[in-house]
């Protein structure tokens, strides 16, 4: 069976990229605002192909690593590789292309974002992993999607500074909180399949109260953001919003 470009855009959930783009886009426009840079298409073209073929190797990797485990869990069987839809070797082969073109995007952008690629790589493709030795492996999820701000920042600047890594502990904690919540429709197959989660280690209520705390330290570090930059109004509406969403 031939498979279509269409199914591995489905392995990935390359409609969902949308809503990690943004994440790069705050660390881009920010870089912006704070150095006076001139704003360049071609820098803005490369970081945006950075987030795709990241989050691509990412999700494939991920549906690779687990497709042993999907084909057990009645949630996640009829995904393309335990339904057979795509080779696993196929998959792995779509990993590598898109690590390489991340790698690639990156030295087109500067120096300093192509020595960090591969530690880039590392984070996001290592997640896959983590589940089976550290009950903390929501938070290696966060770590991954965190790099998208403070990524974006470097490309513009080709330097580090304490606002974007502020955004990114915000993204940091939120996102870890949320995949603690979706964790939970898992909890009894992973207490069978000797996975380790923060729903396995603390339990229902234990792991709720784990990921309201996240989300309070996730306020708390944009809260700092908008701090340090001296955030106009149009930032604190934009703050109270998200808490009244968390």
């Amino acid at each position: 069976m031939k498979t279509s470009i269409s199914q591995y855009l489905s392995l990935v959930k390359f409609s969902h990229t949308i809503f990690a783009m943004p994440f790069a886009m705050v660390g881009f426009f920010l870089a912006l605002k704070t150095t006076h840079l001139p704003f360049e298409w071609s820098k803005l073209l490369f970081v945006v192909l950075c987030m795709v073929f990241a989050r691509n190797a990412a999700m494939a990797f991920n549906r690779y690593a687990d497709r042993d485990i999907d084909e057990l869990n009645p949630r996640t069987k009829v995904r393309e590789i335990p339904a057979g839809i795509i080779k696993p070797n196929n998959a792995l082969s779509f990993v590598l292309i898109n690590c390489l073109l991340f790698v690639a995007s990156t030295y087109f952008i500067n120096q300093l974002c192509f020595y960090l690629s591969p530690v880039a790589l590392l984070v996001v493709l290592g997640y896959s992993i983590t589940k089976r030795f550290t009950w903390l492996c929501h938070l290696v999820l966060g770590v991954g999607l965190s790099l998208a701000p403070i990524g974006a920042y470097i490309a513009v600047t080709n330097e580090f500074h304490m606002i974007p890594i502020c955004i990114s502990a915000a993204v940091l904690f939120w996102v870890s909180g949320f995949d603690i919540i979706y964790a939970l429709q898992d909890e009894e197959f992973d207490k069978g399949q000797k996975l380790n989660s923060i729903p396995v280690k603390m339990g229902r209520v234990g792991a709720l109260q784990f990921s309201r705390v996240l989300h309070i330290l996730s306020a708390s570090s944009l809260f700092m953001a908008g701090f340090l930059m001296q955030a106009e109004w149009l930032y604190w509406i934009g703050y109270v919003v998200f808490i009244s969403l968390l």
